[in-house]
């Protein structure tokens, strides 16, 4: 077998995300994802040129996205020969995208690759319940006046009742929230540290503004510029003030809508490919994807929802003979502050490393001025099938423009799942 080759992280693009129903009302993810990829074609000489292959997709879609990867690259003014794949794994759909293209770029499959996601709530299908979406499907298929009656027998005006789009756990019944709350008595996470992680998450994005941080990662799209989530000026008093959002009458609700990320619209994606056909084209190396991990657990039955990550980070490390101290950055998704908190403390508790985790000792704690150091998801929003993406490129620059060696990514995602990665420094 054949040496395996490095995978580089030749640069990123986004748009600005933005709270749903707010800049990008009129935008679909089609649109947003075919912007994001002409953004990063422009900026790579990429415009006509053939990428080995572009990986995408959206979580909450319509039916007309079922190619969304193939059409927003020909939107994108890709090369028609350029092959789209469009996949979802809920909040982790881009980061899995990259590792799914960096296995083929290392083997020596493909010499090139973006990975990509898009997601709009502005823009979410509104479907009819079942009975009124068999009436309709039996109107399209009556030949005549008499059999288009029939079809209406019966017919009440509560059938066109929309049904609106949901997350919830089809296992549980419960939203995402509802189980971070849980994860939260588990964990004894209390509000005061979810809304300090939150506060910090903002203010560390608005000092990356002020700083220039994000000038060339970013892609105007509907005449934003800049993320409309972020709060710099936030302060603990204000975020104290709100009331909780998942767990409203017990009285002992932690999550808020300032601890939360808010239904947010944006698309992101990253261009990745080896180093023979970055070289060749004079393109810049930012940093290599050198691994990955994708786990699951048993979140039906108490495990925690959104705890899958600490499994993958774990896995991917004992695999890479590594331990946190060995890692500069850690760029972990803020679904919830509370996701993280019980995350990083899991990661200390000697019987979850033991017997979840299969590990003799804890992995350990996570220094604050690590963590997310240029802000995360609280702050930024999350645009399910986008995160990886972002996470990816802020963690590429990263490493490329400080004397850092290695960053790793987690991602968690709806079904109790996780996403990791782990990015190293070309220097």
């Amino acid at each position: 077998m054949s040496e395996l080759k490095r995978v580089a992280i030749v640069g990123s693009a986004r748009i600005p995300f933005a709270r749903g129903y707010t800049a990008y009302g009129e935008e679909t993810n089609l649109s947003m994802l075919g912007t994001v990829l002409r953004g990063l074609a422009e900026r790579h000489g990429l415009r006509g040129e053939k990428v080995d292959e572009v990986v995408a997709g959206s979580v909450i879609k319509h039916s007309r996205d079922f190619n969304l990867a193939r059409e927003a690259l020909l939107d994108a003014g890709l090369s028609p020969r350029t092959p789209g794949t469009t996949m979802q794994i809920a909040c982790g759909t881009s980061l899995q995208a990259a590792l799914m293209l960096a296995g083929k770029i290392a083997s020596g499959e493909i010499e090139s690759g973006i990975a990509a996601g898009a997601d709009s709530v502005s823009d979410s299908p509104i479907v009819f319940g079942d009975k009124m979406q068999h009436r309709l499907v039996a109107l399209s298929r009556a030949k005549s006046f008499g059999d288009r009656l029939k079809v209406f027998r019966g017919f009440s005006l509560k059938e066109l009742t929309p049904v609106a789009p949901s997350v919830n756990e089809p296992r549980t019944g419960l939203s995402m929230g509802q189980h971070c709350e849980r994860m939260a008595r588990q964990w004894a996470i209390g509000r005061a540290e979810q809304d300090g992680l939150a506060l910090a998450s903002h203010q560390h994005a608005g000092a990356a503004y002020d700083e220039g941080f994000h000038d060339d990662l970013l892609v105007p799209c509907a005449g934003l510029v800049r993320d409309n989530n972020v709060r710099g000026d936030t302060s603990l008093d204000k975020l104290g003030a709100l009331k909780p959002s998942f767990d409203k009458k017990s009285g002992h609700g932690t999550l808020t809508a300032g601890n939360s990320t808010p239904l947010t619209d944006g698309a992101a994606g990253v261009l990745l490919a080896s180093e023979a056909w970055a070289k060749a084209r004079g393109l810049p190396i930012l940093a290599y994807l050198s691994a990955g991990q994708v786990a699951g657990n048993d979140f039906a039955h108490g495990e925690g929802l959104l705890m899958a990550p600490t499994i993958a980070v774990s896995d991917m490390l004992a695999r890479k003979g590594l331990g946190f101290g060995d890692i500069d950055y850690f760029e972990l998704h803020e679904a919830f502050a509370a996701q993280v908190l019980c995350t990083m403390k899991a990661w200390t508790d000697p019987d979850y490393c033991r017997d979840v985790l299969g590990r003799d000792s804890v992995l350990g704690e996570i220094e604050p001025e690590k963590l997310n150091v240029k802000g995360s998801s609280l702050a930024y929003g999350h645009p399910f099938a986008a995160t990886g993406a972002r996470i990816l490129g802020v963690a590429a620059k990263l490493v490329s423009t400080a004397p850092a060696k290695r960053a790793l990514l987690s991602v968690c995602t709806a079904g109790g799942m996780g996403v990791a990665a782990l990015v190293e420094s070309a220097a």
